[in-house]
């Protein structure tokens, strides 16, 4: 399936939809969307799309979120009163925002403010905990989110941070984002590294990758680091073999090419950037030849449509 907003008609067919979604769809139906795994369950497609406002809408009036929080902002979101018991929503509002920014609003003008509103949001649920509280006024963010057990918030909350940072990398690193994210996304790793098909090592592998190149630093582009990241959840041994003091992060799992967008990662932020043209047509064609799949209809879909993209720059290069 493919995002279509170019015929007039779509576009007034959607807004119908969104009014529609907004209207009816509640909190059980909303978490209904989400398996047994945290994955969102809907298609990639403009019916994906108002199934995702729809959600939005109902984990915001869940919280009681009014129209005149600003959620961009992360002071307006850490005043505003939330208690313990809707952690689990102020997590699926983070990935819900994540997704939506992910998916649907490339290149939009909307697509680092909802990458930021999922930031807010993740952080949130992670600072409504006293323990983590108490520890980042004492010790700072780092030790906090080292000692935290929730994952949603710091997987989201992490990914959110990133995506957001990507508009301006440099800034980010002088801002003290990666020491945060990247302390973020190793607790994920240690309470649960197969958390969303291995994610937070696609996540190191794209930060390393994607920082700036500085002439020092610890946070500057390391490629033997984002290598060993993507070692974990890619199966190219020689790819692998070639790098001698790559980080070893154990044996590659078979389940890992079951979602499309760890390959996808490894393309578009190793490959295509190292000019490894011959390897990135490679992967890119074996992405596109597999069917979807029932597990990830959503990410696997949008990650061939994306395959399809870089195949075209790919294809200039050989």
């Amino acid at each position: 399936m493919r995002k279509a907003f170019v015929l007039t008609a779509c576009v007034v067919a959607l807004a119908s939809l969104s009014l529609l979604a907004q209207n009816e769809m509640d909190l059980e139906a909303a978490l209904s969307l989400f398996d047994e795994n945290g994955t969102v369950q809907i298609p990639y497609s403009d019916e994906g799309r108002v199934q995702l406002e729809g959600m939005i809408v109902a984990f915001r009036a869940a919280l009681g979120v009014t129209d005149d929080l600003d959620e961009a902002n992360e002071d307006a979101v850490m005043a505003f009163a939330v208690d313990e018991s809707q952690i689990l929503i102020l997590n699926r509002l983070a990935q819900a925002y994540y997704t939506m920014a992910d998916l649907f609003l490339e290149g939009d003008d909307a697509e680092r403010p909802t990458y930021l509103k999922g930031k807010h949001w993740g952080l949130k649920s992670l600072r409504i905990d006293p323990e983590f509280a108490a520890v980042e006024a004492s010790d700072g963010f780092e030790a906090a989110a080292a000692i935290s057990e929730n994952l949603g918030a710091l997987y989201w909350g992490a990914s959110t941070w990133l995506r957001a940072a990507q508009f301006n990398p440099l800034e980010a690193v002088f801002a003290g984002v990666p020491s945060k994210t990247e302390a973020m996304s190793l607790r994920c790793l240690e309470l649960d590294d197969a958390f969303t098909a291995y994610g937070s090592y696609r996540a190191l592998a794209a930060f390393w990758a994607g920082l700036p190149k500085l002439p020092a630093g610890t946070y500057r582009k390391n490629w033997n680091k984002s290598l060993g990241y993507f070692c974990k959840v890619v199966n190219e041994p020689e790819l692998c073999a070639e790098c001698s003091d790559c980080p070893d992060f154990g044996p590659f799992d078979p389940a890992a090419d079951l979602y499309f967008e760890n390959r996808l990662f490894l393309v578009e932020f190793y490959l295509m950037e190292r000019g490894m043209w011959e390897d990135a047509k490679r992967i890119l064609d074996e992405v596109l030849a597999e069917p979807v799949g029932d597990l990830y209809p959503l990410y696997n879909a949008m990650a061939q449509e994306k395959a399809t993209r870089f195949l075209e720059e790919v294809e200039e290069h050989l």
